[in-house]
């Protein structure tokens, strides 16, 4: 594997976490790779690693001042060998090339553990959401579009909301597209229910961590019943993770987001959590505030001096990293390990520095990549995409249904993947391989193209 890992990084110099990526999957297949010799005469390594199409374009736009400011945009379409590329969208002031890298190829192996027709693929920008008011969102996303759109399209390439793209931006962007082309096409998942958008959508990715999570607790026949559970970030995918863990009967201890995190020792209940919705969604707020309203809990300012998060040196039971990409490190993974978690599930894409996710695979915890455990999201954007093609709307309880078969068959095929290949019980090679078998017999099957 060597020589692949050193192409990659000359193919892509100082692309630290697509390089990361790229290492933790190789890492899986090794043995794949020597039982099929096939694998390396056709060179799948090198053309999984290499993105089909990068995009990479300037975005101009009028502040509420009449100053034209400027951000860049990304889409990197990484392979399409199982169906059109879907995947993020991005906006944050930390997003670069190797970023949407890294997040396209994990797209690639999420989609493929869905069991539906869908390439890999993730975009962006460098621009900053918050604090703008909706009309300099609107004039960015309209720019935005008006580049990105002549490439993409229901059966090229599907946009779905991620860090910092919400309704709001999905609906600007939906906007833009159908002026531009005088079609109402489902190019774009996440959308509000007034465009066609599905119920359980924004719910997805944190309802179907939660459901990974008890899948993996019941081979240990337990629950998440009484569990207490540490989560970070408090965006889309921490609200609803925790407001499914605490349905299922969990006990959520901490929440956070750039600025510091909040530990209530007597668990954010539904009525709290609601107060943090509001709070974050509607007034823009910093989690710092919710110790305003609940004087019990206990806040925490973000340190940058430490080499560890000491919110994952609460003693808990159960961890969720729901923020954004190496936010755990190995200090952090043995505090965890110290306090006797017994359960890890990422929420966030690669939230877990290599380190961090090896003392967990050495503990032997349950512990779930993310590209299992996140793949709700993408998941129920499929049956938005469903739903778009036949003009339908499936009722709540019917999406969230078809949510939690999903989530169950992919954590049933992480399992019997890892089995086969001698890696009992680790999720990490699970999801790896199989993601990895079936996109990768896609590309013999279609030849060299």
């Amino acid at each position: 594997m060597s020589d692949i890992r050193s192409f990659v990084k000359t193919k892509n110099p100082g692309e630290h976490e697509f390089h990361q990526a790229v290492d933790k999957v190789l890492a899986s297949v090794q043995p794949l790779i020597d039982r099929h010799p096939e694998y390396r005469q056709e060179a799948v390594l090198k053309r999984i690693t290499e993105p089909e199409k990068v995009f990479m374009f300037s975005v101009p736009w009028v502040d509420d001042q009449g100053q034209v400011q400027m951000n860049r945009g990304f889409r990197v379409g990484m392979n399409s060998a199982i169906g059109p590329y879907v995947g993020g969208l991005r906006f944050h002031p930390s997003v670069t090339l190797s970023i949407m890298k890294f997040l396209a190829f994990e797209q690639v192996f999420k989609n493929a553990l869905t069991t539906m027709n869908m390439g890999g693929a993730c975009g962006g920008s460098d621009f900053n959401p918050k604090g703008k008011s909706d009309r300099e969102v609107m004039r960015f996303c309209q720019s935005f579009m008006a580049e990105l759109h002549r490439h993409i399209g229901p059966d090229k390439d599907i946009l779905t909301a991620d860090i910092g793209v919400g309704t709001r931006e999905i609906g600007y962007l939906f906007g833009m597209y159908k002026k531009i082309h005088s079609e109402f096409a489902g190019i774009l998942t996440g959308k509000s229910l007034t465009l066609g958008g599905s119920l359980i959508r924004p719910e997805a990715t944190g309802y179907g961590l939660a459901y990974f999570a008890g899948q993996m607790l019941k081979t240990q026949n337990q629950t998440l019943e009484g569990k207490t559970c540490l989560i970070s970030g408090s965006g889309n995918v921490a609200q609803h993770a925790a407001e499914k863990l605490i349905e299922m009967g969990a006990k959520v201890l901490t929440l956070s987001d750039s600025s510091g995190y909040i530990f209530d020792e007597e668990g954010i209940d539904a009525g709290k959590l609601d107060y943090i919705k509001r709070l974050k969604n509607f007034r823009r707020g910093r989690i710092k505030e919710y110790v305003n309203k609940y004087s019990e809990a206990l806040y925490v300012e973000q340190d940058t001096t430490l080499d560890h998060q000491p919110m994952w040196d609460i003693a808990a039971d159960c961890a969720f990293p729901c923020a954004t990409q190496n936010e755990l490190n190995a200090r952090d993974a043995q505090h965890l390990l110290k306090n006797k978690v017994t359960l890890v599930c990422e929420g966030a894409d690669m939230p877990c520095e290599p380190e961090a996710m090896e003392c967990f695979l050495d503990a032997k915890i349950l512990y779930a990549p993310g590209k299992a455990a996140n793949a709700g999201g993408v998941a129920v954007s499929a049956l938005e995409m469903a739903q778009n093609s036949m003009r339908l709307s499936w009722p709540r309880q019917e999406v969230d249904d078809r949510l939690k078969t999903i989530m169950k068959n992919i954590h049933q095929t992480c399992l019997e993947a890892a089995e086969e290949h001698g890696f009992p019980g680790n999720y990490v090679a699970g999801a790896n391989i199989a993601g990895f078998v079936k996109v990768v017999d896609a590309m013999l099957d279609q030849g060299v193209i």
